[in-house]
């Protein structure tokens, strides 16, 4: 529906956030939102929540607002979050032992199924109940359990040289953490490539943006 529509990516990117509001609005014993009150909760001005939810047909009512449960499930409909794609995971160190113990906790939409990773020494071990098995083991476990999400926490080169093995196991969708950019060598499968480094740069340059005003305006 998405692709139909050429829904900007910019309005993909806040749906994630409106979901997160809402549902924390739904645990809160809230039924009923204006796009006004959504806004000062957010953020955002009330035309752009409006505009942006007119994108997938509108979903309030002149006068009432908006169903906040039903919001949010018509919302986690839009991102496929009902889905349960089998997911792996690349890389059993500090940074994929953060994923799994931390974003599997409320994931939505993926279940973690393997943890892969090179080092003898964390063969066995055990994240999220779920034991970390040798790299050695990835195609007969790919070939016996059909996941097809794969999360890389691995370093450059080892995602470089994995990828291209990746896509011929089957996997249609990478989540990546690794600094080599997988979407340009994977153009045809659903990429996210988190630059961790990128957003410290681009927080650090916020700093100075914040500091030089701060000078102009004394």
């Amino acid at each position: 529906m998405l692709e139909e529509q050429k829904i900007s990516i910019s309005v993909v990117k806040r749906l994630p956030r409106y979901y997160r509001f809402l549902e924390e609005l739904k645990n809160n014993g809230i039924n009923r939102i204006s796009s006004k009150e959504l806004s000062a909760r957010m953020g955002l001005t009330a035309s752009q929540i409006r505009q942006d939810f007119n994108c997938f047909g509108g979903f309030g009512q002149q006068g009432y607002g908006y169903n906040v449960e039903k919001l949010c499930d018509e919302i986690g409909e839009i991102l496929g979050l009902s889905a349960k794609h089998k997911t792996i995971l690349l890389g059993a160190g500090n940074l994929g032992r953060a994923v799994a113990n931390h974003v599997f906790s409320e994931s939505k939409g993926f279940t973690l199924i393997g943890i892969f990773d090179r080092k003898e020494s964390l063969t066995g071990q055990l994240i999220k109940g779920i034991p970390v098995r040798h790299i050695d083991g990835l195609y007969d476990f790919c070939h016996d359990n059909s996941p097809t999400v794969a999360i890389i926490c691995l370093p450059p080169d080892a995602t470089r040289e994995l990828c291209p093995e990746l896509i011929k196991l089957g996997i249609t969708a990478i989540w990546n953490f690794s600094s080599y950019d997988v979407s340009l060598h994977c153009p045809n499968i659903p990429v996210e490539n988190v630059h961790i480094g990128d957003s410290l740069m681009t927080i650090c340059y916020k700093i100075k943006e914040y500091n030089e005003k701060g000078k102009d305006g004394e």
